[in-house]
């Protein structure tokens, strides 16, 4: 038996919650396969797109109607942990249904601790929210405020601070699910971030990235496993080119050097290979794989996908 972290992209859970309900239905099959054969299983899972949606509607209706309370954005966080955990949840019970299995399910609102002077406050890097055209993207910045950066060739979004996770507050409520044999769903969105000022736990505007997070739930639970599912099958370099490869491995001396070629998005593929090289230096025995939420069995069984080796 082998205990898994299982991190999900936001942006591979679609950009609507129908196009999410059909996403976590085929996540659901893969999560409940590893269940099935035994092993103990934490999900965690991204919120760009979702946190920026949440956090746009409520300015607009703010605007629309001063009466309306603006939301902070570690509220929208909150907001984006709770219904994306909803649709893992209810999606991950229907599949043990349909196998007669009785495993319990849980969702938890992780709140995860930041350094209120760190660097990333003065850097914004996490894109959040819908993709748009350069011009787009300037007249917004002007009308708002907001820094927009490039995404992986796919277009324009805004970005906002991304802190380094240091602890989760609510790791001693997981690790005690878990022992109970419970599938757990936590640090979603990369966990509501907060500062600690006198001793009191406090909500700061930012979105930590989920694969941090991932990385600092299978320390803090002693994982075997960690496993990055998103919107491609494999990591690629030169990617959105036409000299675009999908590597089959990595190892840690390899790795290094893509990243001081720039090789890896900011704020896209270079957390999720950050995270896994920190996973397999972590210990003994540690694996990490990075791969899409359609060829997760296939990546799981070593089919592909993209494996971190030391």
């Amino acid at each position: 038996m082998k205990k898994v972290v299982l991190a999900l992209g936001g942006n591979a859970l679609g950009n609507s919650p129908e196009e999410q309900i059909k996403a976590v239905r085929k996540t659901a099959v893969s999560i409940v396969d590893l269940v099935e054969d035994g092993n103990e299983v934490i999900v965690c899972h991204g919120n760009g797109p979702q946190v920026g949606m949440i956090n746009l509607a409520m300015e607009t209706a703010h605007n629309s109607n001063p009466q309306i309370s603006n939301m902070p954005f570690a509220e929208c966080v909150a907001m984006s942990q709770g219904y994306i955990g909803y649709h893992l949840q209810k999606a991950i019970k229907n599949e043990l249904s349909k196998r007669n299995m009785k495993n319990a399910v849980s969702t938890i609102i992780t709140q995860v601790k930041v350094d209120k002077n760190d660097e990333a406050f003065a850097n914004p890097t996490k894109p959040v929210g819908l993709f748009y055209s350069k011009e787009e993207s300037e007249k917004l910045a002007a009308e708002s405020g907001y820094t927009f950066k490039e995404d992986a060739n796919r277009g324009y979004r805004r970005v906002v601070p991304s802190p380094k996770p240091i602890d989760i507050i609510e790791k001693e409520e997981i690790n005690t699910l878990i022992k109970e044999d419970f599938i757990v769903i936590a640090g979603g969105g990369g966990g509501i971030p907060v500062v600690e000022n006198y001793g009191q736990l406090e909500g700061i505007g930012a979105v930590i990235d989920k694969d941090f997070t991932s990385e600092k739930l299978a320390e803090i639970s002693d994982a075997d496993l960690l496993i990055i599912l998103t919107a491609v099958e494999k990591v690629c370099i030169n990617y959105g080119t036409e000299n675009e490869e999908g590597l089959d491995e990595l190892n840690l001396s390899r790795a290094q050097k893509l990243i001081e070629e720039r090789q890896f998005a900011e704020g896209s593929m270079l957390p999720k290979v950050k995270a896994c090289l920190s996973f397999v230096q972590s210990g003994e025995g540690k694996t990490a794989l990075i791969t899409s939420l359609e060829k997760a069995k296939e990546g799981i069984n070593g089919l592909t996908g993209t494996r971190f080796v030391k």
